[in-house]
């Protein structure tokens, strides 16, 4: 079994497990699941030191990481947010709560940051604390598998690049207890993995591993470049 193959097994397994159990809707397949708990996890990700430490966040923009999202805005946490599929060639929305005329939970939405946040590319991003993930499986290694775009992996790939992620970033997801496994999962070389994982009941910490330094061209295709903006600029430059 390939790699791709190996992790789109386990992906079809959670999200059966959790539309089976009304952990997520009908609707999950193929994104990063919504789950009954998602409120109890931001809470208890919000006791972690690492939490409490953080000034930036860089998060997904799905609907799973909304209460992660707003709990960073309430507490006054700058919050870089990715651009849906890395659309423009600035992909992170810049949501500074002191400057928000929103309240937190909806500042915190994709419908919010589009209309009302600024875009910005990496060069006017200040050092991320916290990047919180979206994950549909992950095990006690730190192990992750998104839904399977792989734009979480660009993202971070890119922060590390640009010196905004570094060894003591702490990388964070929160998720339902059914999208623990215990079991390997399969990981290309361009995967990074999670420092936390945190579930409605309980705060996991995963052993620390080498990151990718940056992108690694050679794992992407000439169809991805040239979807996502930001990779095209930097290809231009000669970069891939």
């Amino acid at each position: 079994m390939s790699l791709d193959d190996g992790k789109s097994a386990v992906r079809e397994r959670v999200w059966s497990a959790l539309i089976d159990a009304r952990i997520s809707t009908p609707d999950a397949r193929g994104y990063i699941p919504r789950f009954v708990g998602s409120d109890q996890a931001a809470e208890l990700l919000a006791a972690t030191d690492a939490w409490r430490r953080a000034r930036a966040v860089k998060a997904n923009p799905d609907d799973a990481q909304l209460p992660v999202r707003t709990r960073a805005l309430a507490e006054g946490k700058i919050l870089y947010m990715a651009v849906p599929r890395m659309a423009t060639v600035e992909p992170f929305y810049f949501i500074d709560p002191a400057r928000s005329k929103l309240p937190p939970d909806q500042a915190a939405t994709c419908e919010a940051a589009e209309k009302a946040s600024p875009r910005v590319g990496t060069e006017r991003m200040r050092p991320i604390d916290l990047v919180v993930c979206g994950t549909v499986a992950a095990n006690r290694d730190g192990v992750r598998l998104g839904k399977g775009a792989g734009y979480s992996d660009i993202e971070v790939a890119l922060l590390i690049e640009d010196g905004l992620v570094d060894d003591d970033t702490v990388i964070v997801t929160t998720v339902h207890s059914l999208q623990v496994l215990d079991e390997p999962l399969p990981e290309g070389e361009h995967d990074f993995r999670v420092d936390v994982i945190v579930t409605e009941n309980e705060v996991i910490t995963c052993p620390r591993a080498p990151r990718p330094r940056g992108l690694i061209w050679s794992s992407m295709p000439a169809d991805k470049i040239a979807a996502i903006p930001v990779l095209g600029a930097r290809a231009t430059r000669g970069g891939g």
